[in-house]
């Protein structure tokens, strides 16, 4: 068996783009990957091409060699736009290999461990404690228990203040805990926009015990920062979305810095390099928590990873009561894996268990789409 063809697909799917990609082989056996690098479809597309032009008529089968080859390929190895290409590729070779063989994609991981996958839900960007209150209790009476909650205070769309953020979020969050107790697990992301100083305030107006983990609340160019953090805050960080490779989780493992790790297998390397990541976290005793915001063959091959792997606690979904205009698009993946409850029961058919209708896709296009440009009241931007 060969590959034939590989094809990258940045079209517009809802409300922001997708890049798909189809690897083909001269056997009719094809697989779908996609790429996790959001907002920079077409960069990461170039990049598909550029691997697609040596990996032609190479041997699929050979899916660990071949990862091998495309990151080793260039002088200016690893990045996230590169890696996410990879990504993509990798996904798609491990579909079609295990469509060849006839089994689920886990089957080529090491098997599965566990019957189905746990998830959590996210509230809606509250404008009150009470409206995060009444959130957290609606996901609560649809069965999930592991909630990450949305900080508070974006005064509009484009402007953002951290310390009004974190003042008025503490209180949201005090309040949503003794509302409902200590069973649930509850988490926070403040999506890397807070500064060492911020966070750490931050984590000290809360109550012991209100968070069970807060995620990215800095930006991860720097172990040091985390570290800094670390020695002034006792919440548990979840940290990983934006890594891009083994080596990059590396310093936070290493140093105890990372408690969860938000590992993305369409960011990270594909599942050749998160099965590599997931046992450098068993090693420490961490669990992964994965990042997953895109679509149907994202959240396809975080289920097989975590299906696969032993340290595992929870994967992102967003499809709940809180965020019920993101359902995938059933018109064009006519077949995928289905949410029952908070969990997605472990599938059984070959490969990932994805279908993807071409002939729609073929007639998507792709728009430009960019995330608010945060900036502070005074002009300056700020994280997203």
């Amino acid at each position: 068996m060969k590959i034939t063809e590989i094809n990258p697909y940045p079209v517009r799917v809802g409300t922001r783009n997708q890049l798909l990609v189809k690897v083909q082989t001269d056997e009719g056996i094809f697989g779908w990957g996609e790429s996790g690098v959001s907002g920079r479809e077409l960069a990461v597309a170039g990049a598909v091409k550029h691997y697609a032009a040596f990996l032609i008529g190479r041997d699929p089968m050979n899916i660990g060699a071949l990862w091998q080859q495309m990151y080793r390929s260039q002088y200016f190895e690893g990045g996230r736009i590169l890696t996410g290409a990879i990504s993509a590729i990798d996904i798609a070779l491990h579909d079609l290999v295990a469509k060849s063989l006839n089994v689920p994609v886990y089957q080529l991981l090491g098997g599965r461990q566990r019957d189905f996958v746990p998830t959590f839900a996210t509230t809606s960007e509250p404008s009150s404690a009470e409206d995060l209150v009444a959130d957290v209790k609606l996901l609560l009476e649809h069965d999930w228990n592991v909630i990450r909650l949305i900080p508070a205070a974006f005064s509009d769309e484009k402007i953002f203040e951290p310390r009004e953020s974190i003042s008025l979020t503490a209180e949201c969050v005090a309040q949503v805990r003794e509302a409902v107790g200590s069973r649930p697990v509850l988490g926070l992301e403040y999506h890397h926009r807070l500064s060492v100083a911020e966070a750490a305030s931050f984590c000290q107006r809360l109550p012991r015990g209100a968070l069970d983990f807060l995620e990215e609340p800095i930006r991860d160019e720097s172990p040091e920062a985390y570290e800094s953090l670390r020695t002034m805050a006792d919440v548990p960080f979840a940290i990983g979305e934006e890594f891009s490779s083994k080596w990059a989780f590396a310093p936070y493992l290493e140093r105890g810095i990372v408690n969860f790790a938000r590992i993305d297998v369409c960011n990270v390397g594909g599942l050749t390099e998160a099965v590599k990541v997931a046992a450098m976290a068993e090693t420490r005793y961490v669990d992964l928590m994965p990042h997953n915001p895109l679509g149907p063959i994202c959240t396809a091959a975080t289920v097989h990873l975590a299906a696969a792997v032993a340290n595992f606690a929870w994967m992102e979904q967003r499809m709940s009561p809180t965020e019920p205009g993101r359902r995938f698009d059933d018109e064009l993946y006519p077949r995928q894996l289905t949410l029952v409850a908070d969990r997605y029961p472990v599938p059984e058919g070959p490969g990932l268990g994805i279908e993807v209708n071409e002939e729609l896709l073929a007639k998507k296009t792709f728009s430009f789409y960019e995330p608010p440009h945060l900036h502070r009241r005074d002009g300056a931007f700020t994280n997203w």
